[in-house]
């Protein structure tokens, strides 16, 4: 009997899987399905404002595991968070005078602010006590963190050291047969799969770029 095709492999699993198009249903109906994915303890792929990534809670240990395994990745790198609004960044990191100049002028936005962490952040994900948050200027995104009620992850959806694809189906086709570790993948056409947010750091309250992306050195004044 001939082993089956990765194509049929491909079909086999992703049959199982959530596949949610927000063309086909509203971004508040993507938003609950996914919210309640993460709250279950799963792995979502979501679009954002640059790339897709990959969703899940934070504050749970065990899927964060899960992520940094489907990626490839070491768990001593950070994994930044999503919230909804500037307000909320205050309760997870320190937010000076000069980060919160930045977040008015460039969120929601493609800008990822580096920032001393409060002590109630897991450790998981952070870095040096540092934490990495973004606002995504996407509708989807928004809703989603409304949604969820609490920050999840923000990470490209992609194995280290590979360009993220531009659509749920490439995505997915790249982590093979790991793929069975995503339970519901959030559908809202093509992203730019080479163009991440811009990284800056703001940790001695002078900004510093540790990233250049969607947002140039010289729209940030640099």
């Amino acid at each position: 009997m001939s082993e089956p095709s990765q194509d049929s492999v491909f079909e086999d699993t992703i049959q199982y899987m959530e596949i949610v198009r927000i063309s086909d249903t509203s971004i508040q109906h993507a938003a609950q399905r996914a919210a309640s994915a993460m709250a279950a303890g799963s792995l979502i792929v979501y679009p954002t404002d640059t790339l897709y990534g990959i969703g899940v809670d934070p504050a749970n240990p065990q899927a964060l595991a899960r992520v940094w395994a489907l990626k490839v990745r070491q768990s001593k790198k950070p994994i930044s968070i999503i919230v909804p609004d500037i307000e909320s960044i205050e309760q997870y990191a320190v937010l000076s005078d000069t980060a919160h100049a930045f977040a008015q002028r460039f969120l929601p936005g493609a800008l990822t602010l580096v920032l001393p962490a409060k002590s109630t952040v897991p450790n998981e994900i952070t870095f040096n006590n540092s934490i990495g948050i973004r606002i995504p200027n996407d509708a989807f995104c928004l809703e989603l963190s409304r949604a969820f009620g609490k920050p999840f992850t923000a990470t490209s959806a992609n194995r280290s050291g590979h360009q993220t694809a531009t659509n749920p189906r490439l995505i997915l086709e790249q982590f093979g047969p790991q793929m069975e570790e995503i339970t519901l993948a959030v559908e809202d056409g093509e992203r730019s799969g080479t163009i991440p947010s811009t990284v800056v750091s703001f940790i001695n309250d002078v900004p510093y770029i540790l990233r250049e992306g969607a947002i140039t050195r010289e729209e940030l004044g640099f």
